[in-house]
């Protein structure tokens, strides 16, 4: 079984930055963190949980429209560790960070990650 512990979220006003950081510790059977497509969701109070970007085994990242051009998602295999730069943050951004895990490749939909953390609180104020 996977861990996944997020980190980084705080209160920051729009127009500011925030990097938050996924550490998984454990492994899932036959795999090692390098094999790993992780993700980041977000849930706002009232609304569902959104996709917000993932980056597969190989590299390979995808956005959603909403924060494309403003977040990065990176991963170092070293600190069995995921980031999300967040840049220009909005106002509508403010939620519920949560980071995720499945094998190997990438998805938009929550469904299809095994492993789940607590989350991070990314509150931005106009």
């Amino acid at each position: 079984q996977v861990q996944l512990v997020e980190s980084g979220g705080g209160l920051v006003q729009a127009g500011g930055s925030l990097r938050l950081s996924c550490a998984a510790s454990g492994r899932a059977p036959g795999l090692t963190f390098s094999n790993y497509g992780l993700a980041w969701f977000r849930q706002a109070p009232g609304k569902e949980r959104e996709f917000v970007s993932a980056i597969s085994w190989n590299g390979n990242t995808y956005y959603a429209d909403s924060v494309k051009g403003r977040f990065t998602v990176s991963r170092d295999n070293a600190k069995n560790t995921v980031y999300l730069q967040m840049n220009n943050l909005k106002p509508e951004d403010t939620a519920l960070y949560y980071c995720a895990r499945r094998a190997y490749g990438s998805s938009p939909n929550a469904a299809d990650y095994t492993d789940w953390g607590q989350g991070t609180q990314v509150t931005v104020s106009s």
